[in-house]
């Protein structure tokens, strides 16, 4: 199984872009901040996942500093990459 749900803040927004199909594709990065339990201990967790999101959730007023709670799967960048991307199947942007 490949699901992913993650809670974040927009850092790096691209221009909005189409596919040779005309599909439109939003790539941004999220940054992520929690803390986990793990082993019984708190641990500090921060990363930032590149993601795209294609189609009506492209679409989606997404900006820069928006919180955004995403759900996909991860997948690699391309063919020859080994670099994962998270692919949005589903994005509520939050309010605070």
């Amino acid at each position: 199984m490949n699901n992913l749900v993650l809670s974040g803040v927009v850092i790096g927004l691209e221009p909005i872009r189409y596919t040779p199909a005309g599909i439109p594709l939003l790539s941004f990065v999220l940054q992520h901040a929690s803390e986990q339990i793990e082993a019984g201990l708190k641990r500090k967790v921060e990363c930032e996942v590149n993601a795209v999101a294609l189609g009506d959730i492209a679409k989606q007023n997404i900006q820069l500093g928006s919180s955004v709670k995403a759900k996909g799967f991860l997948t690699k960048r391309s063919a020859k990459s080994t670099q994962l991307v998270l692919h949005i199947e589903k994005l509520e942007i939050q309010n605070i």
